[in-house]
């Protein structure tokens, strides 16, 4: 019983240390030793483990990361985004383009994904301009992490929540809890930003972005699969409303969306290399361990025994946010998402976890991959986010994200 617990622990200890001496250690290289120890250890059978892991869930990730890798490397997405970027006169006009663009974008696409890509668009756009890049790619960090809330794909944890969580209707139940607020707290964004940087906003932007090359084939299959993406999603959602019992599966929306790219690119193996197989085997380590953990019955002897109200709003809230910064956000959700559904928990406090889990990654760098992936991008240009110029305006900024959502969740409770 308690060596699944020790390996929990440890893991844990690693995600939040990432180092053994001079050893750097990933997050992925700590799950995947984790459910190594279980496996060899006897805590699981194998066979349990390979239950344990959800292939829906994995299918989905390596269908969106190819097709996102497809509109990254054709140069398609810098393209969308040069032409909305030249639209600004100002750098606050210009802030204001970032959050609505990559916000939105991120419901649809993974967030990782667009925080690869706009990452060096934003340095060179700050450099051509003459203005700093730090406010620009807070800008991004922020404006991924939120927009990704409002969607059962918008990031890895919410897809997690749609897939496992028992929610029904996933697109319909994200967007009627956390559409109207994920949008007002975009909004609140640029305010917040704005109130930290007052006097660069006003400066004028009077240089035009080129654009970057583009890989016309490839561009052209990967918006296809874009289509695609967008068109099943669509019919999902139109499914629901005609109270259909036909349903599509989220695994199968990504695969459809990445089968234009492998069956006609030329490009296809190269793309397929470039998949983030490290993120797919930090997900099977991560479905196994915690498996192997909930076998114990350890955290559900503890919630009976302590009396928490764990499965209160504000309490999900705290928790989803306060745990994210130490373990990081799908590992959380993992690990709590079967204790609210044991004490009962419904949509609703699916939801906020969902929400809490997510806004983690505004409060500090570590609460959110995207901005791990933001900071090393950007130090490959001589730029980077430190931690504290990241908090004074990212701890603000999830004071008000807090008190959008649970506003809005104790509004939509009490109609």
């Amino acid at each position: 019983m308690w060596f699944p617990l020790f390996v929990l622990f440890a893991v844990f200890a690693l995600i939040v240390a990432r180092r053994v001496g001079r050893l750097r250690v990933a997050i992925w290289q700590a799950m995947t030793a984790g459910a190594v120890l279980v496996l060899v250890s006897g805590s699981i059978a194998p066979a349990q483990a390979w239950a344990a892991i959800d292939w829906h869930v994995i299918a989905f990730l390596a269908g969106m990361f190819l097709l996102g890798q497809a509109l990254l490397d054709s140069g398609c997405l810098a393209r969308v985004a040069d032409h909305l970027f030249m639209r600004a006169r100002t750098v606050g006009q210009l802030v204001g383009w970032v959050i609505a663009a990559v916000g939105l974008a991120s419901a649809i696409l993974m967030n990782d994904t667009l925080a690869l890509v706009v990452t060096p668009l934003l340095i060179a756009i700050a450099r051509r301009q003459g203005v700093p890049a730090l406010p620009l790619l807070l800008t991004a960090a922020f404006a991924v992490t939120i927009g990704s809330t409002m969607s059962p794909i918008g990031n890895p944890q919410n897809l997690l929540i749609a897939l496992r969580g028992g929610i029904e209707a996933p697109f319909v139940t994200f967007a009627y809890y956390l559409a109207l607020p994920t949008l007002v707290n975009l909004v609140l964004t640029y305010y917040v930003l704005r109130a930290f940087y007052p006097g660069l906003f006003a400066r004028p932007l009077v240089v035009d972005i080129p654009e970057p090359d583009e890989d016309e084939a490839l561009a052209a299959l990967a918006k296809w699969g874009l289509g695609l993406v967008v068109l099943i999603i669509a019919v999902k959602v139109l499914l629901v409303a005609m109270n259909n019992p036909l349903d599509i599966e989220l695994s199968a929306i990504a695969i459809c969306g990445a089968l234009p790219v492998v069956l006609f690119s030329k490009r296809r193996w190269e793309l397929v290399r470039k998949i983030d197989w490290r993120t797919l085997l930090f997900f099977i380590s991560m479905f196994v361990l915690m498996a192997s953990v909930w076998q114990t019955g350890f955290f559900q002897q503890q919630v009976v025994a302590s009396g928490l109200p764990l499965a209160t709003l504000p309490s999900v809230m705290a928790v989803s946010i306060t745990l994210s910064q130490l373990i990081s956000n799908v590992p959380l959700v993992a690990l709590y998402m079967p204790m609210l559904q044991s004490a009962g928990g419904g949509a609703d406090l699916m939801m906020v976890l969902a929400a809490g889990s997510t806004i983690a990654g505004n409060l500090l760098i570590l609460g959110a991959a995207s901005n791990v992936i933001i900071i090393q991008g950007a130090e490959r240009y001589g730029e980077t986010i430190g931690f504290w110029q990241f908090a004074r305006v990212g701890a603000p900024l999830t004071a008000v994200n807090v008190a959008v959502y649970l506003g809005y969740f104790w509004l939509v409770g009490s109609i």
